[in-house]
């Protein structure tokens, strides 16, 4: 199967946040498919926009895989440093994101 034709089929088969329908917010995690999609097109401003953690999330989890079959020098402190910063870029897009909606 071609990417393109995979990247039309997969966003067809997304899945919903169950958060923003039962609450009518969005969740930290809202953007996140559509951005590694984007991603995948090459639209890489588009995919920071949806979801600015795409860039820290990617090598962690490409980085969390290829640790499992090689060892690295630093591992564990490349993967605590990916992951806290994940987490923070998360953190204050959700807290940006959320403060946009009260005013």
């Amino acid at each position: 199967m071609q990417l393109a034709t995979f990247l039309l089929v997969i966003e067809d088969y997304m899945l919903p946040c169950l958060n923003k329908k039962l609450f009518g917010i969005d969740c930290p995690g809202c953007g996140l498919q559509r951005s590694i999609v984007l991603f995948l097109k090459g639209d890489f401003g588009a995919a920071f926009d949806m979801y600015p953690a795409i860039f820290t999330l990617i090598p962690l989890v490409l980085f969390s895989i290829a640790s499992q079959f090689t060892r690295f020098r630093f591992d564990t402190y490349i993967k605590v440093t990916l992951g806290i910063t994940s987490g923070a870029i998360i953190l204050v897009n959700y807290i940006l994101k959320m403060t946009h909606l009260t005013h």
